[in-house]
């Protein structure tokens, strides 16, 4: 028997005007997730299931970007993405462009568990979550009056909007296009995505990873990102289980979550190192977070930005939320 740990993230880059009382409701949805996944852990649920069940609570809340309060696309509409991994046989499960499903991570398990695929998108996964008859709703339901004003500015800049939350204080629309920040050469404003993910061992020392967003605010119709993407954003296997965050097309380019697994195989080193390499060597001029369990029972995150949304517990007591560096 090991010892169990879980650590959950809301999104790397956080702007430092940040209202206080944004901060203070991330850190009690944290809170709750991680207590909700130890409640779990403690009563000996296994990591796959515990990964599951925590991802479920984030989407259904509104504050990060997924499920509820995902970012609306060019036209005004939610395309969500999600995917789990199981690291014992590393099966695994995603979605792309889903629409009316309530929670996109039950999906991606339904396709790890359900079908003979990896990988289910558009009306294809929209269709197979009709026949194993998952709850839906119409895609109104995921849009909040915040998203809406923010597609606004976003529109108004012509612009890519990352963090879709926090008010551009003093900001006209040719201000957020000024911005020396860039995706692939095209600029883009405030860098604070808030993808939701959570890492999982449980006491049998089995790693499982799910990660949960609903993109970037402005996105183009048909634009998948990093989490979805197994080896990318989301990664498990005897070794590890890891969760990523940040601007999906650096994470795709570095394959960030397999890399430390791959690390940790082919150099034989631990998790901490492994995640410090890979947040340092592998980025290129990126920007992203991480959090990571291994199956000795250790919990890290890891980001190269300003902040992360992030908490971890593990089974010998030691629990934190944090925001910062």
């Amino acid at each position: 028997m090991g010892r169990w740990a879980i650590a959950v993230h809301g999104g790397a880059g956080i702007d430092p005007n940040l209202p206080v009382e944004k901060q203070e409701q991330a850190k009690q949805l944290l809170t709750r997730c991680l207590n909700l996944g130890i409640a779990a852990l403690r009563s000996n649920v296994s990591a796959i299931d515990v990964v599951e069940l925590v991802v479920r609570e984030l989407e259904t809340d509104p504050l990060f970007n997924s499920g509820r309060g995902s970012a609306l696309t060019e036209n005004g509409t939610v395309e969500m993405e999600a995917s789990i991994m199981d690291g014992t046989k590393r099966r695994c499960g995603a979605v792309s462009g889903i629409t009316t499903v309530k929670n996109p991570i039950s999906l991606a398990r339904l396709v790890m568990d359900k079908s003979p695929h990896s990988y289910l998108a558009f009306s294809g996964a929209e269709d197979f979550a009709r026949k194993q008859g998952v709850e839906t709703v119409e895609n109104d339901y995921f849009v909040t009056e915040d998203n809406v004003g923010m597609l606004k500015l976003a529109k108004e800049a012509n612009s890519i909007l990352f963090d879709y939350r926090v008010p551009l204080i003093g900001c006209a629309g040719a201000a957020v296009t000024d911005s020396p920040l860039q995706m692939n050469g095209l600029p883009i404003s405030i860098y604070a995505p808030e993808t939701v993910g959570c890492v999982v061992v449980d006491g049998e020392g089995r790693c499982a990873a799910g990660t949960s967003t609903g993109g970037l605010m402005n996105k183009m119709m048909g634009r998948i990102g990093d989490s979805p993407l197994i080896g990318a954003g989301t990664y498990a296997s005897e070794l590890c289980g890891v969760s990523c965050t940040g601007e999906g097309e650096a994470i795709i380019r570095s394959t960030l979550a397999r890399d430390v697994s791959a690390v940790m195989e082919y150099k034989g080193v631990g998790l901490q190192e492994a995640v410090d390499y890979v947040i340092k060597e592998r980025l290129d001029e990126g920007f992203a977070g991480l959090i990571a369990v291994s199956s000795k029972g250790e919990v890290v995150c890891g980001f190269n930005c300003n902040g992360m949304f992030r908490g971890c517990a593990t089974e010998d007591g030691f629990m934190e939320v944090a925001m910062w560096e």
